[in-house]
């Protein structure tokens, strides 16, 4: 029916049964956490985007967001959580070209994933990787290694100086004068950097040395004591007599110092235990490679990432990154099967802040979680409690092991290609495995070869990639033709 009712101010948009007659479209569509979080992403574009307007959210009749008209710092922080306010740093550059404002996140709250990334040109979100790597770009030497600058950055150009008609989506815009923008853009960030002490800085000017040390602001100044020898006469003939009288009797017996040296040096075995501390064993490698040995029996390290061992056809090229993935894999998969994690207690309860959006997808997994170890004790809105958690993993890195779930759940699950059991499994063994660049010792590099072998397959890591590569013998020989 249609007709004409009072409504508060503002606009309302229901959309219900969207498929419900329409069977081949239906079939495209994912879970419905995949779904909703294909929703909730494009709430957060629309909502940062128009701070001034109020929005609610509802997901079965759960309320998710609750946003009221506000600043854009506030509105960033009702979205991820109210931890998000001490992480932002403000950028604002205003120039012919473009006028830039907006915040970027501190390097070390830098994530493994992509989520926290955001561009408005004109009030709408676009994707440019052009203007992303110009971000990157200026935290250079700031970040960790395979982790991603969070930024919520507005750009307001002029309307007759781009063009939208270049994706159907409207999400890919085109900039008459992208290099520009790409430089004055990288300046922006790397001001914002520098100017609220983020990133380091070099001042020639300033003597360290004046600086009175921090424990020693309150103390008293004291006045040296000078000591002095009263007894003290350097006139005193007597001991230079006695002085003078034993170097006279060493000088006298110079006749018998080399004594018996003839004898001494005529011994054969006289240096035969000298040893050099400088002096390295270089035969160890070959003579432990043999040809019949089982792979693990002998083995060396080679450039901290890869494991040297022998076999009947040649040699075996092990990567020890992937391959102890895969033998954590495999124990994990035995854990979930039969349910025995082992889960160590917690003498100070972990708390971890997260967004909104983020908490929604621990929830979904959160037995999941338990069956590994985990051990929550609350779980709200932005934050969560833990307990207790697995016995491999250390309390240190907690949050680094569920950052990384959270960035491959919203990557890998889009495909359907994992179940969230099998993919915590994957997560939790990449996240724990041993790195690339540990020294590992003669029994470690063993141990981690025989248990490769061990597993059900051993070729593949978790993520399908290889583990080992075999050398064979005549592939050696022809190397020397």
């Amino acid at each position: 029916s249609q007709e004409v009712v009072t409504s508060p101010k503002g606009t309302s948009v229901a959309v219900k049964n969207l498929f419900f007659n329409i069977p081949a479209r239906r079939n495209f569509l994912k879970s419905n956490q995949v779904e909703l979080r294909h929703i909730t992403d494009e709430f957060h574009r629309v909502a940062l985007a128009h701070p001034s307007v109020e929005f609610h959210f509802y997901h079965n009749n759960n309320e998710l967001f609750n946003l009221a008209p506000s600043s854009y710092r506030k509105r960033l922080v009702g979205i991820f959580g109210g931890k998000t306010n001490e992480k932002l740093v403000p950028v604002k550059e205003e120039t012919p070209v473009v006028n830039i404002s907006g915040f970027i996140f501190k390097p070390e709250y830098a994530k493994k994933s992509r989520g926290e990334q955001f561009f408005f040109v004109n009030n709408r979100f676009i994707k440019s990787p052009y203007l992303h790597h110009a971000v990157v770009n200026a935290f250079e030497g700031l970040l960790r290694p395979d982790t991603f600058p969070g930024y919520l950055l507005y750009l307001e150009v002029d309307p007759a100086s781009i063009d939208i008609n270049i994706h159907p989506t409207k999400t890919e815009i085109k900039f008459d004068d992208e290099h520009t923008l790409y430089a004055i853009l990288r300046a922006a960030v790397k001001h914002s950097l520098g100017q609220f002490n983020i990133s380091p800085v070099l001042d020639f000017e300033h003597n360290q040395n004046l600086e009175t040390p921090y424990d020693f602001r309150e103390k008293q100044v004291k006045i040296p004591s000078v000591k002095i020898d009263v007894n003290y006469n350097p006139f005193r003939q007597e001991k230079q007599h006695l002085q003078g009288h034993r170097l006279t009797q060493r000088a006298g017996n110079w006749d018998g110092l080399y004594v018996g040296l003839e004898s001494k040096l005529g011994e054969k075995d006289a240096f035969s235990s000298v040893q050099l501390e400088s002096e390295a064993n270089t035969n160890t490698i070959f003579e432990t490679i043999k040809t019949d040995t089982a792979p693990g029996v002998n083995c060396f390290q080679l450039r901290r990432k890869y494991i040297i061992t022998s076999i009947k056809s040649g040699l075996l090229t092990i990567h020890q990154s992937r391959a102890h993935q895969r033998v954590l894999y495999e124990k994990f998969l035995r854990t979930i099967t039969l349910k025995e994690a082992i889960s160590q207690q917690l003498l100070f309860p972990l708390i971890l802040s997260f967004s909104k959006s983020e908490m929604t997808l621990i929830k979904d997994i959160k037995e999941q979680l338990e069956v590994f170890g985990f051990v929550f004790d609350k779980l709200e809105e932005d934050k969560l409690q833990i307990s207790g958690v697995p016995f491999l993993v250390p309390e240190s890195e907690v949050g680094i092991v569920l950052d990384q779930l959270l960035a491959d759940l919203q990557e890998f699950n889009n495909s359907d290609t994992f179940s969230p059991t099998d993919l915590l499994a994957r997560t939790m063994s990449k996240s724990l495995a041993v790195k690339t660049g540990t020294l590992l010792d003669h029994a470690s590099q063993n141990t981690l070869v025989n248990d490769l072998f061990a597993c059900k397959e051993p070729k593949l890591s978790p993520f399908n990639k290889p583990t080992y590569i075999t050398i064979a013998e005549n592939e050696i020989d022809k190397k020397f033709i």
